[in-house]
């Protein structure tokens, strides 16, 4: 037996194995798995602009310009100005001083939370937090508080016994990657304030999505200046790749300094930053994006819990079908999968023992017609499996 045989054994009787599924071509939200055209219903790209013609113009005209990599970190020779160009832009479009831009959204908030805080400092983190999150709490050797998901009063009770720490930070997604629901951002800014602690917010979900304007959670709660630190990326609504921290000058500059996910990691590719630039151009620019976004969104979650799945607490596009059993969950993502809809089945650790679920992501170039032939086959499924009546 295999050194791992045993251990892959014991994941896969408990219904948490994995394979990685090949998508053979993608055409806006219909892909090929397979050989078979499915409706991509499991896709962070929730404004269609990873195949918007002017973002892709962009990419391309950047390779042409800059070659398809950067060949070092940015503290050696992969710093381009049109790095500078994007960190500027977002530092705009997130209402900050300023912005510095990291590889991945997990490697963000690791070198963020392992720079800003150290011994002698602790760390209030939500319990349904970002596995990045979490890692990035551990590697900074500060004390970790988890306090229960969206629990104000647990966290207060907290904060009053920390007058001992030298930084006090609080930490939380906006939107919450496995249940779609919103950090309560007015009552940790309150707390953040009364207590003189630092607030990050990880708006991967939520930059290009909520708010008037599209600037994320921060906007969408009406908070614009109160919140410390920003991280979001650029590999969901804005359709590329790689993230940002956003916040003063100082904080750039200190990251650039101490952040090790930052210094020792070769810069994105010149196309990738050239795509971001342009896809925050078009989310300023298309709104009507947006107003197709939440129109698909309500009418699936409508839809949903008039058939009777339960939806959680989701008020984004991120809308989980409560399934509970692993195995369970697995089965109707399978069979689905055979009726042409690519829905992930999500389990631990992603989420909690008894809560796998679907987990369903809109987007805005979801059609009403695909969207109804979707909640149709996910109610025949939900009935054949007997999570609903």
């Amino acid at each position: 037996m295999g050194i791992f045989k045993l251990d892959l054994l014991q994941i896969e009787e408990a219904g948490h194995y994995r394979r990685l599924r090949e998508i053979s071509s993608q055409s806006g939200p219909r892909v090929l798995v397979d050989g078979k055209e499915t409706l991509m219903l499991a896709s962070n790209d929730y404004l269609g602009l990873c195949s918007h013609p002017a973002v892709k113009q962009a990419a391309e005209k950047a390779i042409k310009d800059w070659g398809t990599g950067s060949g070092a970190s940015r503290l050696i020779s992969g710093n381009t100005g049109i790095f500078r160009e994007l960190e500027k832009k977002i530092a705009h479009f997130k209402g900050t001083e300023d912005a510095l831009i990291f590889s991945t959204g997990y490697m963000a908030n690791i070198g963020l939370l392992s720079a800003v805080a150290d011994k002698g400092d602790v760390i209030y983190s939500d319990a349904l937090n970002h596995a990045s999150i979490i890692d990035g709490c551990r590697l900074s050797r500060a004390q970790i508080e988890i306090f229960p998901h969206k629990n104000r009063d647990h966290l207060e009770s907290l904060l009053k016994k920390g007058t001992p720490f030298r930084r006090r930070i609080i930490v939380t997604d906006g939107v919450f990657s496995m249940d779609g629901d919103l950090a309560p951002l007015p009552q940790l800014v309150e707390l953040a304030q009364s207590y003189s602690a630092i607030l990050i917010i990880d708006d991967a979900h939520g930059t290009g999505v909520l708010g008037s304007r599209g600037r994320g959670t921060v906007e969408h709660f009406g908070l614009d200046g109160n919140v410390d630190i920003i991280m979001g990326t650029m590999g969901k609504a804005l359709g590329c790749f790689g993230a940002f921290i956003a916040g003063t000058g100082e904080l750039r500059e200190y990251l650039i300094n101490r952040a090790r996910t930052f210094i020792f990691t070769t810069a994105l590719p010149p196309s990738v930053v050239a795509g971001a630039i342009e896809s925050l151009h078009v989310i300023e620019q298309e709104p009507q994006r947006r107003g197709a976004l939440w129109s698909n969104v309500s009418f699936f979650r409508t839809g949903l819990q008039k058939i009777g799945f339960n939806t959680l607490e989701s008020a984004t596009p991120i809308i989980p079908i409560l399934i509970g059993e692993a195995r369970k969950a697995v089965a109707i993502a399978h069979d689905l999968m055979k009726d042409g809809f690519f829905i992930q089945a999500i389990r631990p650790p992603a989420v909690p023992e008894g809560t796998s679920r679907l987990r369903v992501t809109i987007m805005a170039t979801h059609a009403h017609e695909d969207l109804e032939r979707a909640l149709e086959a996910l109610e025949k499924e939900g009935k054949k499996h007997k999570i609903i009546n």
